[in-house]
């Protein structure tokens, strides 16, 4: 999720040359988790989020991006980005509300490979009018742990 937008129809956060420490939302743990998998925050993305537990595979490490962006959490989206693509920090656009999140196709990325993509769809609101992100992202492992390298295509 973090390219530049292509369009002025499709917002996205994305890198900045400085790193800034955005207000994180409040999410309750017992808030439906951003993800859509239908579980609590605090017993879903919540747990990767505070660093009680890793992603076991590409797509959930992928849904718990999607949910950082959700909360606006800056340390989890740069601690989760491979080292050779990860920038100096986040930018938030405090317009953009996520709303949810489709996974579409998934390739390896389980805990038998060592690469991944998710291809998804984000819904977010602006100022009012509904949009959304599409993005094939590429995942590896990185000392044992999933990371997100790019968007491909």
């Amino acid at each position: 999720m973090p390219r530049r937008p292509s369009s002025p129809r499709t917002p996205r956060p994305h890198a900045s040359r400085s790193r800034t420490t955005p207000s994180r939302s409040a999410l309750s743990p017992a808030a439906p988790c951003p993800c859509g998998l239908g579980a609590p925050y605090g017993e879903c993305c919540g747990i990767f989020h505070q660093g009680r537990g890793a992603a076991p595979t590409a797509e959930r490490l992928m849904r718990s991006r999607y949910s950082a962006f959700a909360v606006r959490d800056e340390d989890y989206l740069l601690r989760t980005w491979s080292a050779a693509t990860r920038p100096p920090g986040v930018r938030f656009d405090e317009a953009i509300h996520w709303t949810g999140l489709d996974v579409l196709v998934t390739t390896g990325g389980s805990a038998f490979h060592s690469e991944g993509t998710v291809e998804f769809r984000a819904r977010f609101r602006v100022r009012g009018t509904d949009g959304e992100q599409r993005e094939n992202s590429r995942f590896v492992r990185e000392g044992g742990l999933w990371v997100y390298v790019d968007a491909i295509g």
